[in-house]
């Protein structure tokens, strides 16, 4: 069950030339964010993963949809190469892969239950936790860079750190994350439309 939670773990690539912000400036962007997140009911887009392994000399690239409906139901439709669908739902996942179909109960375990909560978190934007996350805030052109670096130990054993792009008015563009092992996934959300009306089957497992 773990590798399908490293499919829905996402990542972005190196950014160079980027620039530590000042107080004021982190501020602002988690001001920007959280206003944003507040106003964003559901979100779908498109997306493309890479998922770096030391042991390829190639990403492997997946692409698909993503369904996000607050507070925390969350679809990811993947299309190619291969297709199935991941589902967040009432602190549970569900899996079909092509018609296969199995769940899992998150609210279980405590380390799945986190991983659940940032998942939606990372799609939101809002992961400004100052209890659970050390973050260092960087420029990057006109985007904004946060690491997230998880504090609870047992967490850190499956992720290193996070890392968000933003966009100038407070989208997430890009996640990362990173494993311990230096591994890495890297999602890119592309055609982000906010606060339509998603269709009932897209949560429908």
């Amino acid at each position: 069950m773990y590798k399908y939670l490293l499919i829905v773990l996402f990542t972005i690539g190196a950014v160079h030339g980027q620039t530590k912000m000042n107080n004021s400036e982190a501020n602002n962007l988690r001001s920007l964010v959280k206003a944003k997140a507040a106003k964003t009911q559901t979100i779908t887009c498109d997306f493309v993963q890479y998922k770096h392994l030391d042991f390829l000399s190639n990403a492997i690239k997946s692409t698909g949809k993503l369904a996000f409906k607050a507070p925390n139901m969350v679809s990811w439709q993947y299309i190619s190469p291969f297709s199935y669908t991941v589902l967040f739902k009432e602190e549970k996942l569900f899996i079909n892969d092509d018609g296969n179909k199995s769940n899992m109960d998150l609210s279980s375990n405590t380390i799945f239950t986190q991983l659940n909560q940032l998942i939606t978190a990372s799609i939101s934007g809002d992961m400004f936790i100052s209890e659970t996350f050390d973050m260092d805030y960087f420029k990057v052109d006109e985007k904004s860079l946060v690491h997230f670096t998880p504090k609870d130990p047992q967490f850190s054993e499956f992720i290193k750190v996070f890392h968000i792009l933003f966009s100038d008015t407070g989208e997430v563009l890009e996640v990362k994350m990173i494993e311990p092992s230096n591994d890495y996934t890297h999602i890119i959300f592309s055609n982000r439309v906010e606060n339509q009306t998603i269709p009932h089957e897209v949560f429908t497992h």
